[in-house]
């Protein structure tokens, strides 16, 4: 879940960084192409949408990234939990055995 909710997060950052470069805080930008009077989405409209689009993806990362930070709490606790224990089974190494000297011939 903690993946799922970090992709979300940086799909709504991208989108929350589209969304920025479009609008100008002078009323120009891209919204300013759809300024004809007798379009239903005139500039005035199509800036309140992106305004609102803005604040709701600004809130879906917040939420978002308060519930990551849950499930990861969640990961870490488990994780503490769970104990390494390394058992050997093979056997120890024996020294190797003196074997009587040769008689030199």
């Amino acid at each position: 879940m903690y993946v799922f909710l970090t992709i979300l997060i940086v799909i709504a950052a991208i989108l929350l960084t589209l969304l920025v470069l479009v609008q100008n805080s002078k009323g120009g930008g891209l919204a300013a192409g759809f300024a004809s009077g007798n379009q239903v989405m005139g500039a005035p409209k199509t800036a309140d949408f992106l305004e609102k689009t803005t604040w709701t993806l600004i809130a879906l990362i917040v939420v978002f990234s308060i519930a990551a930070v849950g499930f990861s709490k969640g990961r870490q606790a488990v994780a503490e939990d769970q104990s390494v224990i390394v058992v050997d089974d093979a056997p120890a190494a024996q020294p190797a055995a003196e074997f009587p000297a040769e008689p030199a011939e």
